[in-house]
């Protein structure tokens, strides 16, 4: 039997095999945040299909830190219900579900908040909304950490296996570790220690709320692709040590601040014309001209988060690695489980295409995925709209 499908455990919960759902935002909730049927009819089918460890896609964990329209919530008890039915779909056709929770920090804009954003620091204009976060105070930061404990003791009343942290892609955890995003100079910065310290708060306060036997995982930026002076491998290495010492149950590796560098994060092709067409008509011939350079200088190349997981594996020791980014065949995926560069094999886009992938390379029909990673789905995230596979001529 290929290792794609034996059984790992992450913490103690056994995952019946290699395959990861990574947390893909979906656009289906209310705009309220509230779980609806078509976003349980998604996983549903994906348990259906024999994914091993389903994480939906970030939950926020405070009405300041959404990022989209139509993101799923989990800053109120009156949405447990929902969330209790979506982990009891997934349960049902013996998949584990694990929540990540999130906060967009400045990552957003004031048209979803209706209030200007906060941030680590106040220098930087956001090149997309053009505007400039307010600095967080004290009590701004200890609110946010109160919140991810709120919410992780919701997800576990909601029945989920596990949490995921979420301190990648630029959200507020990762602007406290990108030494690009954080300029302060007090115990939230100015040291590579300081500015992990957020991170490490976040994870004391929710094992604090936690049963003893949930596990929790962290995803993080292998690297920023900053234009100056962001995570670099090296750096993740260094905070993937801490928390390996801090007995994280997992880690999950990816790479990207989305506003500068967005296309490290899905690497492939660019859909120019369906980006441009998000933005407001002002901004359209500036959109059109800043994603047309992109055009040929981000193709697709299988497991291009690998180089960084390596570097960091020699840091993190038994801690069960999670890696994402451009995962396309078995042969491939086999090869890097056997080398112990990683012990999860994560995907978003294969998965939005083909439900049923996990299944078929069971059963012997597929040896590769049929996504092209034409990244249409990507685009339709600007509009708004639900999450599936756009590409009409697949």
């Amino acid at each position: 039997m290929s290792i794609l499908f034996t059984p790992y455990k992450i913490g103690n919960r056994e995952i019946k095999n290699r395959f990861v759902k990574s947390a893909t935002y979906e656009s289906m909730a209310t705009p309220d945040g509230m779980v609806t049927d078509k976003l349980i009819a998604m996983y549903t089918l994906l348990a259906k299909g024999d994914v091993g460890l389903i994480i939906p896609g970030f939950m926020n964990v405070h009405p300041d830190g959404k990022a989209m329209p139509f993101q799923t919530g989990i800053f109120d008890d009156t949405m447990i219900p929902g969330l209790r039915r979506l982990t009891g779909a997934v349960h049902g056709h013996g998949a584990k579900i694990f929540f990540q929770l999130a906060h967009a920090g400045m990552q957003t804009s004031k048209e979803v908040l209706g209030r200007t954003p906060m941030g680590p620091s106040s220098s930087r204009r956001d090149p997309v909304y053009l505007f400039k976060p307010a600095r967080m105070t004290q009590d701004d930061i200890m609110t946010a950490i109160r919140a991810f404990s709120d919410a992780a003791q919701r997800a576990a009343q909601a029945g989920a296996d596990g949490i995921q942290i979420h301190a990648a892609h630029g959200y507020l955890i990762s602007q406290f570790l990108s030494p690009f995003l954080n300029d302060r100079d007090d115990a939230w910065g100015g040291t590579d220690e300081n500015r992990f310290r957020l991170l490490k708060e976040v994870l004391t306060a929710v094992r604090r709320v936690l049963p003893a036997d949930m596990p929790v995982i962290v995803k993080i930026n292998v690297n920023d692709f900053a234009p100056k002076d962001g995570v670099t491998p090296e750096l993740a290495k260094k905070y993937c040590g801490w928390l390996a010492a801090l007995k994280v149950d997992g880690i999950e590796t990816s790479c990207s601040l989305p506003v500068y560098s967005f296309m490290n994060m899905v690497r492939g092709d660019v859909p120019v014309r369906e980006l441009t067409r998000a933005f407001p008509l002002w901004k359209r011939p500036f959109a059109w001209v800043m994603t047309k350079r992109l055009e040929g200088k981000y193709n697709l190349e299988e497991g291009y988060n690998l180089e960084g997981a390596k570097v960091i594996k020699s840091a993190t020791g038994s801690t069960p690695l999670i890696a994402v980014g451009g995962m396309r065949s078995l042969r491939f995926m086999e090869q890097h489980l056997l080398d112990g560069t990683m012990d999860f094999v994560a995907m978003a886009r294969p998965f939005i295409r083909e439900p049923l992938l996990v299944k078929r390379f069971r059963e012997g029909t597929a040896e590769a995925v049929s996504c092209v990673s034409c990244n249409q789905c990507f685009a339709a995230m600007m509009h708004k709209l639900p999450l599936r596979c756009y590409n009409k001529n697949l």
